[in-house]
């Protein structure tokens, strides 16, 4: 019965159709070993002992041993159901969704660890976007404070030169709150005495001595009494909005007294030399700029003709502004750059020096009659002590600005003073505006941000702008990736499995 099982070839047929179906127990005969199996089963009776048939069944079947302990499972399966071969494709199904299954879980879990990377990083953005916001509301915020504080206090208390000394004081105050915030964040404190010795280091290596106090502390406050005095004089004259508006040509001064103080080259050989460079683009920029600050001024004491109130305070407004320009521009020359510590302990001694040295003027100015107050009493104590304070927030957050965050945002919310005082001014005061100022204020402002322009500005904002672009096609393309991969995952659910053929 081994090579002979049917003369109508049916084993040969069976063998075709197990071969063809895939069947994993097939081998070459296997049908007939099947039927000898099958016949060697049927002469023993039920109940019965049959040694010798066994043995010999056992030995007949010896060839199967080894393709039915491999295909275990699926034979018991079989020898269960006359459906065996059905399940076993069932459960090959299974198999195969279970690894898609598995397949598709892990592409979620990374998209959902992708999501949150984005979302961590834009909260951070937003978190930092916050935080520049609020520098730029808080200097803008105290400048324009201490602009109408002033002005309020001109209503009842005359003595711009008092109010300015008086003010300077409050900055004695700047490094003891600098101390107390290195003492509430810094791991390794130090002692007040270490600490103001290693700020010292700014008027150089040997620290603060009295020559050094008296030579680099002295024209540094006279410049800063001169610039905060003839801010307050043209606050006499003009609205708060002009003088703030003329106020921010100190950007351009800037730019001009460097030629002069710093001896750089005179930029138009210098542009001819660059030719089409982006330096001489820079360049180009900022000398438009200082010619539009220039024309802002013209075109404000132009607005009343040239005559009474109005140019007088448009000459106190642009002194101010040089006198700012020309101490920024001796502070980068002698004394270079600082950190927070360092300009709180200069702004701090600036501060002790127009108290000790500079107390004589207002004393001079009380009995020439010039600044005379009395009585004693009649004195706005709140509005200067308001004031004092609102000038002190100023000058922290100008120096805590440029160490936490861009100094250009300090430069901004100094120009956004100007709308905010035209808008107090507005909506208190009822001040109409003439188109000249409104004019000349534009100007002004438009030329203060050109200043603040950085090199290769052009390049930057075209970099910008191609990053804007290739994110937008790389988000497009996650899109249709994502959308693919839900079809297939669709697909899947839907028991839409492609068969290849053999």
């Amino acid at each position: 019965m081994d090579g002979k099982a049917a003369p109508n070839g049916v084993a040969t047929i069976e063998d075709r159709i197990l071969r063809i179906t895939g069947y994993y127990g097939y081998y070459p005969g296997y049908s007939s070993q099947k039927s000898a199996s099958r016949s060697s089963v049927i002469q023993c009776k039920p109940g019965g002992n049959c040694p010798s048939r066994h043995r010999g069944m056992t030995r007949q079947l010896s060839p199967l041993s080894v393709a039915e302990d491999s295909a275990a499972p699926i034979l018991e399966l079989q020898n269960r159901s006359p459906s065996g071969i059905c399940r076993h494709s069932r459960v090959e199904r299974q198999s195969r969704s279970g690894d898609e299954g598995t397949q598709t879980h892990t592409e979620s879990s990374s998209q959902e660890a992708e999501g949150q990377t984005r979302c961590q990083s834009c909260t951070s953005t937003f978190l930092k976007l916050i935080w520049r916001f609020l520098i730029i509301l808080s200097v803008s915020s105290s400048w324009v404070g201490t602009t109408q504080f002033v002005k309020i206090t001109f209503e009842t208390f005359d003595c711009p030169f008092f109010m300015t000394w008086f003010s300077t004081n409050w900055n004695i105050m700047i490094f003891p709150i600098y101390y107390s915030g290195h003492l509430a964040t810094a791991q390794e404190k130090q002692s007040p005495i270490k600490k103001f010795r290693e700020c010292s280091r700014i008027f150089g290596e040997d620290g603060l001595t009295l020559k050094l106090f008296l030579k680099r502390t002295a024209p540094f406050s006279i410049l800063w009494t001169l610039t905060n005095y003839l801010y307050l004089l043209a606050l006499k004259k003009l609205t708060a909005t002009d003088v703030s508006a003329l106020f921010c040509c100190n950007k351009a001064f800037v730019f001009l007294l460097s030629w002069i103080v710093l001896k750089d080259r005179f930029m138009g050989a210098r542009m001819l030399s660059l030719g089409f460079s982006n330096e001489a683009k820079n360049l180009s920029t900022k000398i438009v700029a200082a010619i539009m600050a220039i024309t802002g001024i013209v075109m404000m004491a132009y607005a009343d003709g040239f005559q009474g109130d109005s140019i007088i305070g448009v000459a106190y407004a642009v002194g101010s502004a040089s006198t700012s320009a020309l101490y920024k521009v001796l502070f980068k020359m002698f004394l270079g750059s600082a950190n927070f510590g360092e300009a709180a302990h200069f702004v701090s001694t600036l501060g002790f020096f127009n108290f000790i040295f500079i107390s004589i003027t207002p004393i001079i100015l009380y009995f020439t009659k010039v600044e005379y107050w009395y009585p004693f009493s009649a004195v706005p104590w709140g509005y200067l002590c308001g004031v004092a304070g609102l000038w002190l927030a100023f000058n922290i957050l100008v120096n805590v600005g440029v160490v936490l965050t861009y100094p250009i945002l300090i430069s901004i919310g100094t120009v956004l003073s100007v709308p905010g005082n035209a808008a107090v001014d507005l909506l208190k005061h009822k001040m109409i505006f003439s188109v000249v100022r409104l004019g000349a204020t534009i100007i002004i402002c438009v030329g203060f941000l050109l200043m603040l322009l950085p090199e290769e500005w052009d390049e930057i904002t075209l970099r910008f702008i191609n990053s804007l672009k290739e994110k937008k096609s790389e988000d497009h393309s996650e899109d249709i990736t994502e959308s693919s991969v839900h079809t297939r995952s669709r697909s899947r659910a839907n028991g839409t499995v492609s068969i290849p053929l053999a």
